[in-house]
């Protein structure tokens, strides 16, 4: 695999469940010490992280959301209260600098025999032939079964392999700053429209753990960093949410918003997750979340393929299951930023027009967007749960190679169903056909 990042790190744990070797190559020379990045974690890829043995730490450490509010200006049009977790259960969301997300799978990587983790290794090459993948990484040429592409935007394994990556940019920007202060609300996700603070823009304020908020203000295009920082207007900015109480700025950054997902995820013995593979606006939080589940759903194909329990035919399938999967969550967030940050005039006049009737109409408010949050994708189509995540609950019966025979709460206990590795229910138990994904 190429990239250390949080799917890179899943994707090698993952193939280490089943005993299948990987070398993992990153181009930077040690890990990111510092920044928020992507930082709230569905409840599917704390389940993965939890099969993995690392979930421990985040959870520990992380912030449970018991809200998110929205507001236009200074007013409140609506507050989502999350339920308090079950018992033995993953919150359905936790905050947690991304920093603290890769130390805890590094944690559990470098006490993975199975993982060869190879920093400053830079990619400068690679072929395929019918046997194998030739890569060459820094000063070395590596040989294995199968080259993955988790080395994100700018990802150097798909310009090599020639899978295009079409889609659009937009023109505004983000600032981003990480600061620790007392804030009132603190397990509170709050998003602003037109805040007195931000006018004609969005703000977006997110509690970290260590006394740490994420803030993101949506900032015109030709904004840059050092410039806030320098001319005071960055703790101009700060002051007007945090008050005169004192704070520290522990990180700051931009960003401009992609929305674009790679013409396939497989290349013959290339394949992308991640965002490497799709690129998207993080309201919802999307991005990292559904490239969990790509690491989660290649990895148990690949393992199956290698062992001989299933051809290649197999590996068709992540391309069929998680690109539609990407194109889902690049349509959801595109209607967000159609929203956010109206790209014509007409758009603009429509979203105003919802803003201001919002304020009195709740059937108006149901039309404010400011992001859907992530949930498990579902594959297919059909009666029943095919394709779809199992519950917590469900029963083993018995073990089969990788699949587990169980029975689900919601069904017939005289009916059998099929458990994928990666938590998804993949049918009949009776209608099993050797080396089929479903």
């Amino acid at each position: 695999m190429v990239g250390a990042g949080p799917v890179g790190l899943t994707l090698a744990l993952e193939l280490a469940r089943f005993d299948v070797p990987s070398v993992l190559v990153e181009a930077k020379r040690e890990p990111e010490r510092v920044g928020s990045r992507a930082i709230v974690l569905a409840r599917h890829a704390l389940e993965t992280f939890e099969r993995l043995g690392c979930a421990g730490p985040m959870l520990e450490r992380g912030i449970v959301l018991d809200r998110a509010r929205t507001y236009v200006r200074e007013r409140e049009l609506f507050c989502i209260e999350y339920p308090p977790p079950v018992a033995g259960e993953p919150p359905a969301f936790v905050n947690l600098q991304q920093t603290h997300t890769e130390r805890a799978l590094l944690a559990r990587v470098d006490a993975t025999p199975q993982v060869e983790l190879r920093w400053g290794s830079e990619v400068g090459n690679l072929q395929q032939d019918a046997h194998g993948i030739t890569l060459e990484a820094g000063a070395e040429e590596l040989r294995g079964s199968y080259a993955v592409g988790c080395d994100g935007a700018r990802s150097a394994v798909r310009r090599l392999a020639g899978i295009e990556f079409p889609g659009k940019s937009f023109r505004d920007r983000f600032l981003i700053a990480d600061v620790r202060a007392e804030l009132p609300f603190r397990n509170e996700r709050r998003f602003f429209f037109d805040p007195p603070f931000n006018p004609g823009r969005q703000a977006l304020i997110h509690p970290q753990p260590d006394g740490e908020w994420r803030i993101d203000w949506q900032v015109p295009e030709e904004t840059a960093v050092e410039v806030e920082r320098v001319s005071g207007r960055l703790d101009e900015r700060i002051r007007a949410i945090v008050g005169e109480a004192p704070y520290e700025l522990a990180w700051l950054s931009s960003y401009r918003f992609h929305q674009r997902l790679a013409r396939t995820f497989r290349a013959g013995r290339v394949f992308l997750a991640g965002d490497a593979a799709h690129l998207m606006a993080p309201f919802g939080a999307r991005g990292l979340n559904s490239g969990i589940e790509d690491a989660a759903n290649l990895a148990w194909k690949l393992a199956l393929v290698r062992s001989g329990g299933a051809s290649d035919a197999l590996l068709d399938s992540y391309d069929a299951e998680r690109r539609p999967a990407g194109r889902e969550n690049v349509a959801v967030t595109s209607a967000t930023m159609r929203f956010m940050a109206p790209p014509t005039r007409a758009h603009r006049l429509l979203r105003d027009a919802i803003l201001r009737g919002s304020v009195r109409s709740r059937v108006v408010r149901r039309l404010v967007n400011s992001g859907t949050f992530a949930t498990p994708a579902v594959y297919g189509s059909g009666p029943g749960p095919v394709g779809r995540p199992a519950p917590r609950t469900a029963e083993t019966v018995r073990q089969e190679g990788l699949f587990r025979v169980v029975r689900l709460p919601d069904q017939p206990r005289d009916r059998l169903w099929l458990l994928r590795p990666d938590g998804y229910v993949a049918g009949p138990a009776a209608a099993r056909r050797r080396g089929t994904p479903r």
